[in-house]
């Protein structure tokens, strides 16, 4: 079920990367911001935090203590 949802996510995430519907406006955001790039700004803070969740709720902990047995054993 977890990694459905991080899929779902993740596709949505893909979609709205694309944000064809900035491509035209050219508004300013916070007086200096074209609207895209704010988007974009945003859009990048929101995946960030999106994998340092992945990281700490879905990273598989027991590869790593797999790999790390095999460190103990040279």
């Amino acid at each position: 079920m977890k990694n459905k949802v991080i899929l779902v996510i993740f596709i949505i995430l893909a979609i709205l990367h694309q944000d064809f519907w900035n491509w035209g406006n050219s508004n300013i955001v916070l007086g200096f911001l074209p609207v895209g790039l704010a988007y974009h700004a945003g859009y990048s803070l929101v995946c960030a935090a999106f994998w340092a969740c992945i990281i700490k709720f879905a990273w598989p902990t027991d590869l790593e203590k797999w790999a790390n047995e095999g460190e103990d054993a040279s």
